[in-house]
Parts: structure tokens; C-alpha cells; sequence
């Protein structure tokens, strides 16, 4: 199974729990403070996405919980499901 970021980026708040929690996908931008899902596209919506793998669901669903202001998102591709 896969399953997709999505990254309301527009309302980050730069705290940098998800960065913490999971630097292998979650990076802070110099530019604005921001978090940025590393190797992500940018939508026409101002979201950032990204397939995951199942293998990388945990730690991804833990960054996405840390998240004060709930920008992060996980979903499953194919049913569309948020799951958070």
C-alpha cells in the first residue's frame, strides 16, 4: 500500500517538531522558516505532496501528529482515505 503526504504549507508555522521527529522527509527552508517535505511537488493549490511507502507511514503519521497547527496529512492512494 501507498500513501501520500499533503502539506498545507501556506500555514506552517515553522515550529520544527515534524523536522525533528522525522528529518528524513521533514526539512526546515532558510528562506521563510517554514517546514518542506523533502523531494515533494508543489500543487496549484499551494499544498505539497508526496507518494510514501508503507515502510515510511510510521514515522511520517508520528511528524504529522506533532503537528500543532495540523497542516500535515496522510493518505492512503486508491481510496483516498485521510487518515490524518
Amino acid at each position: 500500500m501507498t500513501y501520500k503526504i499533503r502539506h498545507d504549507r501556506s500555514n506552517c508555522i515553522g515550529c520544527t517538531a515534524c523536522a525533528a521527529i522525522c528529518p528524513q522527509f521533514w526539512e526546515m527552508s532558510s528562506e521563510d522558516g517554514k517546514s518542506d517535505v523533502v523531494g515533494s511537488v508543489l500543487g496549484s493549490d499551494g499544498w505539497e505532496e508526496l507518494e510514501i511507502s508503507e515502510a515510511d507511514f510510521p514515522k511520517n503519521m508520528d511528524a504529522a501528529g506533532v503537528c500543532p497547527v495540523n497542516v500535515i496529512h496522510l493518505m492512503k492512494i486508491g481510496s483516498g482515505e485521510q487518515l490524518i
